[in-house]
């Protein structure tokens, strides 16, 4: 009997900060925005308010929020609605960095919130277009992740097309 089967191993790393101010000027700013962006939040059934920041190539910085409805699943997440926001409004500018921070009550969670597969995907994709790694910061109260690349949250990413 002949064995094809080859294990292997998925390594992904990333950057831990115990707080914000351990934090480059560029990334503070990028996550200040999103934490700013919680305010554009509507959340009137889940109570579950994130804000997300892009930063473009050119420096530029698009907020987004996330937006519920009644008509679920017809809402859209922070991340997308920054994503769209700025590729609407700067095409061809491409997106190097996102930021996202969630509350609830008014209080940013204790610990990092993580984009839903959707926007991972979506993320990835902006990734592809531009063709380097896309920066992406996790805020919370406590520690705050940094990672660089989709692929270190969304390891099989769909970039078959």
């Amino acid at each position: 009997m002949r064995l094809d089967m080859e294990e292997k191993k998925l390594d992904i790393s990333w950057k831990e900060y115990a707080s914000r101010e351990e934090l480059s000027e560029k990334d503070r700013q990028l996550l200040d925005a999103a934490i700013n962006a919680l305010a554009g939040s509507y959340a009137p059934y889940s109570h579950f308010n994130v804000g997300s920041a892009v930063r473009l190539g050119n420096d530029i910085i698009v907020r987004g929020a996330n937006q519920e409805n009644s008509a679920f699943p017809s809402g859209l997440c922070a991340e997308r609605t920054a994503m769209f926001s700025a590729a609407s409004r700067y095409p061809g500018e491409e997106i190097v960095a996102i930021a996202l921070v969630a509350s609830q009550n008014g209080k940013l969670q204790a610990a990092p919130t993580y984009p839903c597969g959707a926007c991972r995907q979506v993320m990835a994709q902006y990734q592809q277009r531009s063709g380097k790694p896309m920066h992406i910061i996790i805020g919370s109260a406590g520690k705050i992740q940094v990672f660089d690349g989709v692929e270190m949250i969304l390891p099989f990413i769909f970039d078959d097309i």
